[in-house]
């Protein structure tokens, strides 16, 4: 240890000094109380330097700690929908580690809050006071207001803007219930799912995908359980899991209430430019089914047209699936049904957007409505995304298969005709000349 100087104005002996070799040898505390000594009256008190150092470099490490691990802290403070928007961008960017790392955050952030809410509302309820206020939440929530319970009053509130009040029928145990079930976050689960999806992990998304759809109730988009459900389906058929795509896809026709609900939403033709369809709206979807199967078998795909239009894009998709999937396992009823509702929707689509621009259109046949759709990019495009001539050649193809060769033939003449069908023209102009069951080797 260095000496410290000692001041010659003091009376007082100068403090001990010690060498090198006594500090390596002798005795530490001596030396330190020799040190630290100090006389009557002196200017300068002694603190040994090598005590300075170690406690300067902790003050600073410390300070650095604090420095660099503050944004940690803050983000840790962040709502659970503010992360999760966050893994959402680096979603998008392609950073799929962080963003798997911040969707997992906001499922476990927003898990957090609504457990500390639903403590805070269990330990209100609990109180001998409240207990006997019985089961009403309008007597709840004036004991709240009257003795100043934050916390319960907080956990209410946040409830109330998930779940109408109106639905818990003013009881406090459903209040309570009702809060629990809101720790659960289906889009997170979602997500993970779709990270997982991205990077291969097919049957961990599919688990997460299945996950989320249990929890659709909590969704805020309450139409997002049917994308959810074609995200399913569609890894059910990558894993060739063809028997639980089925199922998956008669999930989302749950919502068509044409196929199994109220048949009034199958409209006749376009009102004052086309004749009445012949579906009354008291009828039954199975009788609507069959009108329109009677019409498309006897009097071909343009009379057909010209009486129904059903704009459904939700469903068109599972219908043309489910069509394909008969179609290949040989059942050519059950895919004449679908694929006529999926080629319907199609249409009805195109002639709206046709409309939309010339007011005074009139479908005639399928011919004049492609030369719209050649003249259109926009109607170019949505044909090529829902498979338009495939629905048509395979819709003529089913129809072939129940033994209907003229409303076949009417499809396959369309398509020989269109240059814009790619192969479904070729494949076509072949039935046309031989008409014959395709053998499939894969489901289309």
């Amino acid at each position: 240890m260095r000496s410290v100087k000692y001041s010659p104005q003091s009376q007082d002996p100068p403090p001990a000094t010690v060498s090198p070799g006594a500090e390596s040898g002798g005795d530490f505390a001596a030396m330190e109380m020799a040190a630290c000594s100090k006389a009557v009256g002196s200017r300068f008190l002694v603190i040994p330097t090598n005590r300075i150092f170690p406690f300067a470099r902790m003050l600073v490490a410390l300070f650095l700690w604090l420095y660099f691990s503050g944004p940690l802290f803050a983000q840790s403070q962040q709502p659970w929908w503010y992360t999760l928007e966050q893994g959402k961008m680096e979603f998008r960017k392609g950073d799929y580690g962080n963003a798997l790392l911040a969707f997992e955050d906001a499922r476990r952030q927003r898990r957090a809050m609504y457990e500390r809410m639903e403590r805070s509302l269990i330990d209100l309820l609990s109180i001998g006071e409240v207990r006997r206020l019985g089961d009403s939440l309008d007597w709840v929530e004036r004991y709240i207001e009257e003795r100043h319970y934050a916390a319960a009053g907080e956990a209410l509130n946040e409830l109330y803007y998930r779940v109408p009040k109106g639905g818990l029928n003013n009881s406090a145990a459903a209040a309570l219930t009702s809060l629990g079930a809101l720790k659960d976050y289906p889009e997170a689960e979602y997500w993970i799912g779709e990270t997982y999806r991205i990077e291969g992990e097919l049957s961990l998304a599919l688990g997460q995908f299945q996950k989320a759809y249990e929890l659709r109730g909590l969704f805020e988009n309450k139409g997002f359980d049917t994308e959810l459900l074609y995200k399913i389906a569609a890894i059910r058929k990558t894993l060739r899991e063809y028997n639980e795509m089925e199922r998956t896809l008669l999930l989302v026709l749950a919502a068509d209430n044409l196929w199994i609900g109220q048949a009034a939403n199958a409209q006749p033709g376009e009102g004052r430019r086309e004749p009445a369809g012949a579906i009354p709206a008291s009828a039954s979807p199975s009788f609507a089914r069959q009108a329109m199967t009677r019409t498309l078998e006897n009097d071909g795909v343009n009379h057909f047209l010209i009486l129904y239009r059903y704009n459904n894009p939700l469903t068109e998709e599972a219908h043309r699936l489910l069509g394909f999937y008969y179609y290949e396992s040989g059942r050519h009823s059950r895919a004449q049904e679908h694929l006529m509702f999926s080629f319907l929707i199609q249409n009805t689509i195109i002639i709206e957007e046709v409309l939309r621009r010339q007011y005074d259109f009139s479908f005639s046949t399928l011919e004049a409505l492609a030369e719209e759709i050649n003249r259109s990019p926009l109607l170019s495009a949505y044909a090529e995304e829902v498979g338009y001539y495939k629905t048509a050649y395979y819709l003529g193809m089913s129809l072939f298969g129940n033994g209907k060769t003229a409303a076949a033939g009417s499809l396959w003449s369309f398509l020989g005709s269109q240059r814009g069908a790619g192969e479904w023209q070729s494949r076509a102009r072949n039935q046309l000349e031989s008409p014959h069951i395709e053998r499939v080797v894969e489901m289309p």
